[in-house]
């Protein structure tokens, strides 16, 4: 069963940062709050992670992965976009955005889109999120806590618990979320496409 953590949503505590990190740098499966919802959360590259997100999901391997940034410098080691494109992702960043860029080396094929290769990456506005970026030093692979059947994301530690509580290792309570997943822009082609309308504001974008 998995261990739930209760860290304060606005002043994380770093002891229990500590343990968080510690459990992904393992190997293990969290669930963590984020500003559009609660989201899976492992470590960068992870296949069998991975695997088991596909499995508690039911995706299959074309499913799209995230990973979790603290800031656009880093976002630029992952992926590769020109100077608008950087001046559209600093005026909504931090914020509940995924955006869909073209792929470096430095990213594990298997977290690329197969035939674009393509990676979606973020970063979000949460405190817990930040304090976990900093302490692990990299990127979060994440994915968004929605399981088969359900048509919004899981927002509480309560409700993630009783569901997969068995399927993952740790689950960080920090306060319900809202119950919509980050809007989706794909960059990646040389134009603003709109993949999906969530929590982010994107009425300024059509």
């Amino acid at each position: 069963m998995a261990r739930i953590i209760d860290i304060h949503p606005s002043d994380p505590q770093p002891r229990r940062i500590a343990e968080v990190v510690a459990t992904i740098r393992g190997g293990g499966l969290v669930a963590y709050p984020t500003d559009s919802s609660y989201a899976f959360g492992c470590h960068i590259g992870d296949k069998r992670a991975m695997d088991r997100i596909r499995r508690i999901r039911r995706t299959d391997k074309k499913h799209n992965f995230t990973l979790v940034c603290s800031d656009l410098s880093e976002i630029s080691l992952y992926a590769r976009f020109d100077n608008w494109a950087y001046r559209l992702m600093k005026s909504m960043t931090p914020g509940p955005y995924t955006f869909i860029l073209q792929a470096t080396r430095e990213v594990p094929k298997r977290l690329q889109n197969p035939r674009r290769r393509t990676i979606g990456l973020r970063v979000p506005d949460h405190p817990i999120v930040h304090a976990m970026l900093d302490a692990l030093g990299e990127p979060i692979m994440s994915s968004t806590l929605t399981l088969p059947g359900d048509d919004r994301p899981l927002t509480t530690a309560a409700e993630i618990e009783e569901r997969i509580g068995h399927q993952i290792e740790l689950i960080i309570d920090g306060g319900p979320t809202g119950i919509e997943p980050t809007s989706v822009i794909d960059l990646s082609g040389g134009s603003v496409e709109i993949l999906r309308v969530g929590r982010g504001d994107v009425s300024s974008l059509r």
